[in-house]
């Protein structure tokens, strides 16, 4: 799956499930723990909270993926960009991260227990002199991150505003998303052989697709 920032500014909210199993989902503190790092990138793998690896990261041109900061809710939304609902304004509502989710889960029977912290693709967080997070970089137009997916993977995800975002406008920004057959995975591979974590959760995968 390779996603594009078409215009410039997106931000990709994303959650994995697995679909044979659904209360198995992404595990954002897991992902960055075993891996030693606070941002995503190139090489790093996106792990369940079995311990097992639903996507790797296998190509990357922004360079910092947040999943520590969840996602926008309608406070956020209205308190920025002002309230406008679907029932009043149609398709020019402004949408928030947590329901857009929720609409999502819905269709396979998920409610707002089943969620999890999430991925925020094309924004980079840091903190400041006072330690206070904030968005500090978002991509630019054509911008590319590719996740080869290591086992059945539900994908749950939108492009909301990052609950970080001060612009002065609700930022409407298109993703484009491409679906291709990924080559198989060699013994070099460099998201297998980022660290030592993520060859055992490769182990830990092979040995779930032998049903053990």
């Amino acid at each position: 799956m390779t996603l594009t920032d078409l215009e410039g500014g997106a931000n990709v909210g994303m959650l994995f499930y697995n679909p044979n199993l659904m209360s198995e989902k992404y595990n954002a503190p897991d992902t960055l723990k075993c891996q030693h790092t606070f941002k995503l990138t190139r090489g790093h793998c996106l792990y369940s909270d079995m311990g097992r690896v639903f996507a790797s990261i296998t190509h990357d041109s922004f360079g910092w993926h947040d999943t520590i900061c969840g996602n926008s809710h309608s406070h956020h939304i209205e308190s920025r960009w002002g309230e406008r609902s679907y029932q009043t304004q149609r398709n020019a509502w402004l949408q928030n991260g947590f329901d857009a989710f929720l609409v999502e889960l819905a269709k396979y029977r998920m409610k707002k227990q089943d969620l999890a912290a999430n991925l925020n693709l094309f924004s980079e967080v840091s903190a400041d002199d006072e330690g206070k997070l904030r968005l500090s970089r978002q991509s630019q137009a054509g911008d590319t991150i590719t996740l080869r997916f290591e086992m059945d993977t539900l994908v749950v995800m939108h492009t909301c505003p990052h609950p970080l975002n001060t612009a002065s406008v609700y930022p409407h920004k298109p993703v484009e998303v491409c679906l291709e057959k990924a080559s198989p995975m060699q013994p070099d591979d460099y998201c297998l052989n980022l660290c030592g974590e993520n060859r055992r959760g490769f182990h830990n995968n092979a040995l779930y697709h032998l049903g053990m």
